[in-house]
């Protein structure tokens, strides 16, 4: 029988399965032992990416916004104007949120980068 680089048994794997499957079902943690529950974000953990700009009702900072930018815009991308920067985003599937951020700029300006971006975006905040 060869096994490859598995590390795991057919039969160890069906346990884990088991074991996950009230979890994956219920939503929350099924143990009777505290001490197996995953500890909950600390209030000084690092923020976790929670949308489009501005995300769930918080206003869109400059960095914030300029990293998202960042992720789906290369710098081919530049110089150009609102209209051909929504459709790079959406070949760079950013969430939509973003592109109709960027589409609703006005039409008569020209961005040379992310950053003349990203204060357009934000009104320099």
């Amino acid at each position: 029988m060869q096994r490859g680089s598995d590390r795991l048994s057919v039969h160890r794997d069906d346990e884990m399965k088991h074991e996950l499957k009230g979890l994956l079902r219920s939503g929350h943690p099924t143990r009777a032992e505290e001490w197996h529950d995953p500890e909950p974000a600390a209030d000084d953990d690092p923020e976790v990416w929670s949308g489009p700009v501005g995300g769930l009702g918080s206003p869109a900072t400059l960095e914030r916004t300029r990293l998202e930018l960042a992720r789906h815009l290369g710098r081919h991308a530049f110089p150009a104007k609102p209209g051909e920067l929504a459709r790079a985003l959406r070949r760079g599937n950013a969430p939509g949120g973003l592109v109709d951020a960027v589409a609703g700029l006005r039409h008569g300006g020209r961005y040379d980068n992310v950053q003349q971006l990203a204060e357009a975006l934000t009104g320099g905040a």
